[in-house]
């Protein structure tokens, strides 16, 4: 049968979708300049493709024109159409930034920082997800059996990744039902986000081609295990220097550093409402589900929203190079462009407001009462979707770091989200997660 190969340009929305349009990719030279149409309404298009309310309405046209640096390119070998698509920013017609554009949003929020403190962010995504087709039970978590029952996968989608211009780190059995895990090295500003999202596409791309499905949904059933998106974070200064670790530093955290993490503890009541955007993401965010209910640091505590990760401290590996936090309060309901975005934005008011980091805490904070947490500094995370979105709301500190169009886009999208599944039963919410992501 013949076949003229297609190409993609898309972006990363507010349902953590990602969307575009495909053309012939022998038009790819001009599409790299003039990229495709797009339409200010397609952001309101939740993860159950049904559109909220819309200040945009049927009017008005723009750009989605492709990063010629984020071209992706995967031939699988097995006679499917390779996988090809370009990530692009979102413009007006004349070429000006979209004031709702994720990935624009974060670049900016990424050049405020440097500009500022002089460091450039590193970050790497860590992402858990599930198998779905119940196909096989994968053996018993962090087996050698369990990896086995997904090693194909596993070298499939890592083969894939490093075609697309990744560097994988890890792929493991994780402790869920059918669960697994695949990380990636760090990578500097924006191109980590772009990573983030290549590895959710490769994931459900080698899944296709393996007759299976996965899901990234932060969690399949009201008991069941979370799916979380960690994300660690370091810096290096100027000259490309470790600037993130200061052994005298409260838990190790140099003092740029240290206020950045004050600022993402401070504010994070008010940004979860980006980085853990469903539903069911606040059922995930209870104690006792190794995920992250309290506004706390953490010294290797997988149930801080920020946690010190543990470093190889033996000879010949430097502590300074390894030392990294880790952001844990998020899942893959969000975009990652707009995830890391509210977490800089957070760091960097904390930096510019010279914040102290609290003691890393080393204990279960769900055993302490209300009164305690309130003198330690420490705040329960917001219990349900609609909560966090009234917390945003209502911080107007949160709300300046935005374009105002946005948040009323924002706040739109995610109520509308809401109403479509409000008379559901729980069952049906899971599961439609569970098809989304």
């Amino acid at each position: 049968m013949i076949r003229e190969e297609i190409a993609f340009i898309c972006c990363s929305d507010i349902a953590g979708q990602v969307r575009g349009k495909g053309f012939p990719s022998t038009d790819i030279l001009d599409r790299r300049i003039r990229g495709v149409g797009w339409c200010p309404t397609n952001m309101q298009i939740t993860a159950f493709d049904a559109i909220a309310e819309t200040p945009f309405g049927a009017l008005g046209d723009l750009l989605l024109v492709p990063d010629n640096k984020t071209e992706v390119v995967v031939d699988f070998g097995d006679g499917s159409p390779r996988e090809n698509f370009i990530l692009g920013d979102i413009t007006y017609t004349d070429g000006q930034p979209w004031e709702c554009c994720l990935r624009t949003m974060l670049a900016n929020a990424l050049e405020s920082m440097n500009s500022e403190t002089g460091l450039t962010l590193l970050s790497a995504f860590e992402h858990e997800f599930q198998f779905v087709d119940d196909e096989v039970e994968t053996e018993t978590a962090y087996s050698l059996g369990g990896f086995r029952a997904g090693q194909a996968f596993g070298e499939t989608l890592l083969s894939a990744l490093r075609a697309a211009g990744a560097e994988p780190d890890s792929f493991l059995r994780e402790y869920g039902k059918d669960q697994y895990e695949v990380t990636v090295a760090p990578q500097p500003g924006v191109k980590a986000a772009d990573q983030a999202l290549i590895v959710r596409e490769l994931a459900r791309a080698t899944a296709l081609r393996s007759g299976r499905r996965v899901s990234f949904t932060p969690v399949r059933t009201p008991s069941g295990v979370g799916n979380g998106v960690h994300i660690h974070m370091s810096f290096s200064d100027a000259d490309g220097r470790p600037a993130t670790h200061d052994p005298n530093g409260p838990g190790g955290l140099a003092a740029t550093p240290g206020a950045f993490v004050a600022g993402v503890l401070k504010y994070l009541p008010s940004i979860v409402a980006f980085t853990a955007p469903s539903v069911v993401s606040y059922t995930r965010l209870t104690p006792h589900r190794w995920s992250a209910p309290f506004n706390n640091l953490g010294y290797r505590d997988r149930e801080a929203s920020m946690r010190i990760c543990p470093v190889a401290e033996i000879p010949g590996y430097d502590v300074a190079s390894q030392f990294n936090v880790e952001f844990r309060a998020g899942d893959a309901a969000a975009s990652p462009y707009l995830q890391l975005a509210a977490i800089v934005k957070a760091g960097l008011q904390g930096i510019r407001d010279g914040l102290a980091p609290p003691p890393p805490t080393e204990e279960d904070l769900s055993l302490l009462n209300a009164e305690t947490l309130a003198a330690r500094g420490f705040e329960r995370l917001p219990r349900s979707l609609d909560e966090a979105l009234a917390r945003l709301e209502q911080d107007e500190t949160v709300r300046s770091w935005f374009d105002e169009l946005f948040i009323d886009v924002y706040l739109k999208h995610k109520r509308g989200e809401m109403n479509y599944l409000k008379d559901l039963s729980e069952e049906e919410v899971f599961a439609a997660y569970e098809r989304a992501y």
